[in-house]
């Protein structure tokens, strides 16, 4: 049987935005290759960003063409605008396209603003407008950044967050990621949000999507987990956060660890459907290529159930 939890590993995309060192293509590639081998079902490739802005993915559609495809995995593309969704489609038609795109919105005007250069509004109106160019050839995920706390704005309305997850089911996106973008969710609230989610929008399927800037990661993973949410986003040694170039938030910037994730879930005898032998070797590729040891646990003292 197939596990019931679905981890998207982010490393690739969420994780290499946010380093200065290069990464070239092919180092990308064996990464996504090496993800695949493990098992995920579901791996964030790339990002259709601006290559202006976010230079990093200037190599999306050779990325893209490049890999070799796991069946049973599904590869996800970010496109922020209108102009990404039309790049996104070129390379569908041209046989090498992603089989998930992100559509980004932001919980608040001030983060809208410097992380997509636009209103709220006008990047509703843009998110109904990539749907419709989409035209249902892609599994569309929304994504709802800052949804539990902004470093500009504060403390962020849940129901505002419900009402967002709302405008994402009626324009026919039914996969939404809820982003603790900087950290600032704890159990409790993460808890409180879900079981909202589950109960006002029993046929959307949230995505936990936590950065771990404060160290409540994986126990706000938990919290989501046991409020009924089954899909979570991670990066491989914890890597992540704001693009380079526009930064946001202080401190460390992270996403959950997926090494960390995954020995809780494992622990706790839920099953994650990941060859573990094949994660730790993706855990020290990914090392490998950022010629620096990242921050996982289990990446240091090794999966629980190894040492029993």
């Amino acid at each position: 049987m197939a596990s019931e939890i679905k981890i998207c590993e982010c490393f690739a995309r969420d994780g290499l935005q946010h380093e200065t060192v290069s990464t070239s293509a092919a180092e990308k590639i064996a990464l996504i290759n090496a993800f695949s081998d493990a098992g995920f079902p579901r791996i964030e490739a790339t990002s259709y960003s601006s290559p202006v802005h976010v230079p990093v993915f200037a190599d999306a559609s050779g990325v893209l063409a490049g890999i070799t495809r796991r069946q049973g995995t599904r590869y996800k593309a970010t496109c922020p605008n209108i102009k990404a969704v039309q790049r996104a489609i070129t390379d569908l038609d041209a046989g090498h396209g992603a089989d998930e795109i992100s559509l980004l919105v932001s919980a608040t005007e001030a983060h809208t603003q410097r992380n997509l250069r636009t209103t709220r509004e006008a990047q509703w109106a843009n998110v109904a407008e990539m749907v419709k160019l989409a035209d249902g050839r892609f599994r569309l995920i929304g994504v709802i950044s800052m949804a539990l706390g902004c470093p500009f704005e504060g403390k962020v309305d849940p129901s505002s967050v419900l009402a967002d997850l709302a405008h994402f089911k009626n324009l026919g996106v039914d996969h939404v990621s809820v982003c603790d973008t900087t950290g600032h969710g704890t159990p409790a609230s993460i808890k409180s949000l879900f079981k909202r989610i589950a109960g006002e929008l029993p046929d959307m399927t949230p995505i936990a999507h936590f950065h771990d800037s404060r160290g409540t990661g994986l126990a706000n993973c938990y919290a989501a987990y046991e409020a009924g949410c089954r899909w979570f986003d991670s990066a491989i040694g914890g890597v992540g956060g704001h693009p380079a170039q526009i930064k946001y938030g202080e401190g460390f910037t992270g996403n959950v660890a997926t090494e960390d994730l995954v020995n809780l879930f494992e622990a706790e005898g839920i099953d994650t459907g990941l060859d573990l032998e094949k994660l730790q070797e993706a855990s020290r590729h990914c090392e490998a290529v950022l010629k620096r040891e990242l921050l996982s646990r289990v990446a240091r003292s090794g999966f629980g159930h190894l040492a029993a």
